[in-house]
């Protein structure tokens, strides 16, 4: 197909072969010659534009055709049915850009008048100048209405008024409200949630262990009694009973339990050289190796050879933990390997390299120090990122020598350390200046070696738990500022000792576990979230009953023989009837004897050789039976006429027997001669 491009000044004109195209420049008539002269075939007038290729579709003439024909037929149907159309009317059009443009002139118009009125009004109450300014910023804020087409009239001047004072009203109580915020903001007493309590009865000995998830859901207790409890806030009712009770070490008291930083592991310890991993619900995961006693290199075996004292979960790595045993090393273990050996063995030294055992151990918040408190009274700081050789910080004289520090914890800022020390004091350090105490406190009697010190979560208090003295009933709660070290409140929280001491920052509760076996749990219902009260406000749960369907009897009189139930009779008859039985009223054979045991077998046994034993037994036990003088008098004669042992052997000596008189029974027993 050739294609002719020609190009004039007034008409540009485009051929494709037969098939022409007349420009825009082109005029009517030049385009019909220009067609006529292109198209010399059947077609006589030629249309503008584009044409179809090729041949004419006979399909589109007869589709044509057949609406055509429709549209007659229901013309017809119409006139014969009395209609006038089927679909003839057209629907009526819209145009919605109009529809829009009309509705928004007349909202902004009714707005224009509804502003006018409104400013009519406040002019004729208020002063001529006021309403002059008062007219001129309500006509600015109809301009600027106007240019905002707001629609909808406004409220009126009342309902204005009205809710102006509602705000101002609002604005004062909100005021009031922050005033009184900030004033418990600054009072330290108000941090602390003791408005309520609520106790978890686990035993009768001390709490020893105490521990708290993340989530604040569940709570783990060890005690003196060698018993772990579980207990579950979203499953406790009134009752408040733990779900889960084991004895994970025999006959090993409980000395800590720490939940993993994700929640889903439990460490226990206890005054054994193993430590147990166990999951949330108490299904043990792994046990450490008990090490070799005979090796004098602690550092040689493959676990704690003496009783472990602490223990302390990685706060970044959920499957590494650090214990500290009696054994004078800490260790770091993995839940992975904790079966086979240890990861590293840390050992404290005391002043001249000596060997000094670690009482308590933890790992900071960020898990880059290990710290340990040690019997001679020092603390020492390991850096996690590097060899366990040298120390990283070490102060000698934390607490006094000899004591057992029981706590050592790090501040969520990272930057203080509280120690509780068996010193009677609390002592809070700096470690950016770790050389001497930042503040002291003294006089706080402790009597456990598992006595806890912690911080509020809001890092603004040091709290600790004192052991009762003599004469004392109620255990105190010590809560100190940790600025100043001022003592804000002493509080008696329980009955017995206060030995552990959890304050959990996500659902704000305090957790103490008491020397009298009780878990006490401390919280505010405004500030506390979750957790005891949970079930704090449920109902004691009812046993469950059993129901018991009876089925019902119909009774149809009328019904025929084979479709008629039989009806019910009284047990009484049924008995009879069954004692008629011969094969169920037939009596079991008894045992014989007093404790015969199974059928008509007796106290010999079931063998037949204990039954001729027995039945022997008895047999030679009847022939026995009278009196013994009698039985030898018998034979008697035949040894005085036929002697053989006695009788010759004191032929000599005592030829006339001499026998012992019979005693007089009726002589006191006081005159009879002892023999």
């Amino acid at each position: 197909m050739r294609i002719f491009v020609t190009v004039q000044d007034k008409m540009k004109k485009i051929s494709f072969g037969k098939i022409s195209f007349a420009s825009a420049g082109t005029s009517k008539k030049d385009s019909n010659t220009a067609d006529q002269k292109s198209n010399n075939s059947e077609d006589a007038e030629a249309p503008q534009g584009f044409g179809s290729f090729g041949k004419k579709d006979v399909a589109d003439d007869k589709v044509k055709g057949d609406e055509q024909s429709m549209d007659e037929e229901s013309n017809e149907m119409a006139k014969v049915m009395g209609f006038g159309s089927f679909g003839g009317k057209k629907a009526k059009q819209f145009d919605i850009n109009t529809v829009l443009k009309d509705t928004l002139e007349t909202a902004v118009q009714r707005n224009k008048d509804n502003i006018e009125k409104m400013t009519e009004m406040s002019s004729s109450e208020d002063q001529s100048g006021t309403a002059e300014e008062a007219s001129g910023s309500k006509q600015d804020d109809a301009e600027e209405s106007d240019d905002e087409e707001l629609i909808g009239p406004p409220l009126p001047p009342a309902t204005a008024e009205k809710t102006a004072d509602d705000a101002a009203d609002d604005d004062e109580d909100a005021d009031s409200d922050v005033s009184d915020d900030d004033e418990d903001d600054d009072d330290p007493r108000g941090w602390i949630p003791v408005s309520t309590d609520m106790s978890l009865e686990h035993g009768s000995k001390p709490v020893t262990a105490l521990t708290a998830d993340p989530a604040g859901s569940r709570v783990v207790t060890g005690a003196l009694d060698y018993v772990v409890k579980y207990w579950d806030f979203n499953g406790m009712d009134l009752s408040r009973r733990s779900f889960r009770d084991m004895r994970p070490f025999e006959s090993n008291p409980i000395t800590s339990a720490q939940y993993s930083s994700t929640g889903d592991r439990v460490l226990a310890t206890s005054g054994s050289a193993k430590v147990k991993v166990f999951d949330r619900d108490g299904v043990e995961l792994c046990e450490t190796l008990r090490g070799d006693m005979y090796l004098v290199d602690m550092k040689r075996t493959k676990g704690h050879v003496a009783g472990v004292s602490g223990a302390a979960w990685h706060p970044k790595i959920k499957e590494e933990f650090l214990t500290c045993a009696s054994d004078g090393t800490c260790r770091i273990w993995h839940v992975d390997d904790a079966a086979k050996s240890q990861r590293h063995v840390v050992k404290p030294r005391a002043m001249g390299g000596l060997k000094t055992h670690p009482s308590a151990c933890t790992y900071s918040r960020d898990g880059h120090l290990v710290a340990a408190a040690c019997t001679d009274g020092s603390l020492q700081m390991w850096d996690h990122r590097k060899a366990y050789v040298s120390t990283t910080m070490l102060v000698r004289d934390g607490h006094q020598r000899g004591t057992e520090t029981s706590s050592i914890v790090f501040s969520y800022d990272n930057v203080s350390v509280a120690t509780r020390g068996g010193d009677e004091t609390l002592k809070l350090w700096d470690v950016r200046q770790f050389r001497k105490p930042v503040h002291t406190a003294a006089g706080l009697f402790n009597k456990f070696p598992m006595t806890d010190c912690l911080f509020s979560p809001n890092d603004q208090l040091v709290v600790t738990g004192t052991s009762l003295e003599r004469g004392e009933t109620l255990g105190q709660l010590h809560f100190f500022l940790r600025s100043t070290f001022e003592k804000v409140a002493q509080l008696p929280v329980a009955e017995g000792h206060v030995i552990r001491a959890v304050w959990h920052p996500r659902i704000n509760q305090l957790l103490l576990g008491c020397g009298s076996g009780v878990c006490k749990v401390l919280y505010d219902p405004d500030k506390s979230h979750r957790g005891a009260l949970l079930c704090a406000g449920k109902k004691k749960s009812k046993s469950k009953q059993m129901d018991v369907v009876m089925n019902t009897q119909v009774i149809t009189p009328h019904a025929l023989p084979m479709f008629r139930e039989p009806r019910a009779r009284s047990t009484h008859k049924q008995a009879e009837k069954a004692r008629q039985d011969p094969k169920k009223s037939r009596r079991p054979d008894l045992p014989q004897g007093k404790s015969g045991t199974g059928g008509r077998v007796a106290v010999g046994g079931s063998t037949m050789a204990s039954y001729i034993m027995r039945t022997l037994g008895v047999e030679a036990k009847k022939r026995e039976e009278g009196d013994p003088r009698e039985a030898l008098l018998k034979h008697a004669k035949e040894a005085a006429e036929n002697p053989y042992w006695v009788t010759p052997a004191y032929a000599k000596t005592q030829p006339k027997q001499i026998f012992q008189p019979v005693e007089n029974s009726d002589e006191p027993d006081s005159k009879k001669r002892k023999t």
